[in-house]
């Protein structure tokens, strides 16, 4: 444990340097959403680009990896919404309270963490939980939140508008892009290769300043106890769910090979919601309780994260 604290530390102190340059009043609130912009738009496409063009396509499509990530999230935002339902919750508010269970902030901060303590392995586990939650969880969540809308489109209009929004993605882009890349073998030109590493270098930084920045604008005060079952889904179901798919996938005979890996799939489990989040949710007007809840979870994942990382790492 005292190993890890200094690589968890890191983290925070970064996206305390964010959260320190809003509240002195360094940076504003618009600043770091022009940050966050430039993060989504081109240093995070740019890293998972790097990532999946710097490996074979083999290793960065392990069935057993992908198919505990994917079946651990789908369990938890299945069992949050079924919660929260129960509990009273309308449909689009416990849409977007399994969101916040199930839906990792791989790029921001699990990648960053990943990079200190898991290296060897960080990039494969940062394209494939991409791949994860941009072609299955965000969709998910679009198409409950849409339907759940009384003024919302349905059926093949709203397949399409799903579509196209997806397809003006760039992290999509750079993912499609990527794998076509990598699956077909082709040299990049040191044109294309050293922008896109320079980039991909400034993303971690910046995300997690970000991060920082965001949540200093979020009120403290609006902190309550409804966002206990949230958090607690995250940071520890969460991760417990990935954990037990990646043991049911290693007795059906399909287990990661690599232990460093199964370790960066909880680790990445056990980090906060994706930085979307509360972006997504504020079309639906659920924005306050997932900002709310992203606070929360983020302020107490130091001591998940570390703990996470002190069972899991091999």
């Amino acid at each position: 444990m005292i190993d890890i604290l200094p690589i968890t530390g890191v983290i925070f102190v970064l996206i305390g340097v964010g959260y320190l340059s809003v509240r002195m009043g360094a940076l504003g609130s618009g600043d770091m959403a022009a940050l966050g912009k430039f993060v989504v738009g081109f240093a995070l496409p740019a890293l998972i680009f790097r990532a999946v063009t710097q490996r074979p396509l083999g290793e960065i499509a392990d069935p057993g990896y992908l198919a505990a990530m994917l079946g651990g999230s789908l369990a938890v935002f299945a069992a949050g919404y079924g919660l929260m339902r129960h509990r009273g919750h309308p449909p689009s508010a416990a849409t977007f309270h399994a969101m916040g269970m199930s839906c990792a902030n791989s790029g921001f901060i699990g990648y960053p963490v990943l990079l200190m303590a898991l290296p060897s392995v960080a990039t494969s586990a940062l394209a494939m939980n991409m791949v994860v939650e941009n072609l299955v969880m965000i969709p998910l969540v679009l198409i409950m939140a849409e339907r759940a809308s009384a003024t919302g489109p349905r059926g093949r209009r709203l397949a399409w508008m799903i579509a196209l929004r997806l397809g003006r993605n760039p992290i999509i882009l750079a993912l499609a892009v990527g794998l076509g890349v990598s699956a077909l073998g082709l040299p990049l030109p040191i044109l294309v290769e050293r922008p896109v590493e320079i980039l991909a270098n400034a993303s971690a930084a910046l995300s997690l300043a970000v991060i920082g920045g965001t949540l200093a604008a979020l009120p403290l005060a609006a902190m309550n106890r409804a966002v206990i079952p949230v958090v607690l889904g995250k940071l520890v179901v969460h991760p417990l769910a990935v954990g037990i798919g990646l043991a049911a996938m290693a007795a059906a005979g399909l287990g990661v090979a690599d232990p460093a890996l199964a370790a960066a799939g909880i680790v990445m489990a056990a980090m906060p919601a994706m930085g979307i989040y509360p972006i997504l949710a504020q079309r639906f007007g659920q924005a306050q309780s997932a900002a709310v809840a992203m606070l929360a979870m983020t302020l107490v994942s130091f001591a998940t994260i570390s703990a996470a990382m002190w069972l899991a790492l091999p």
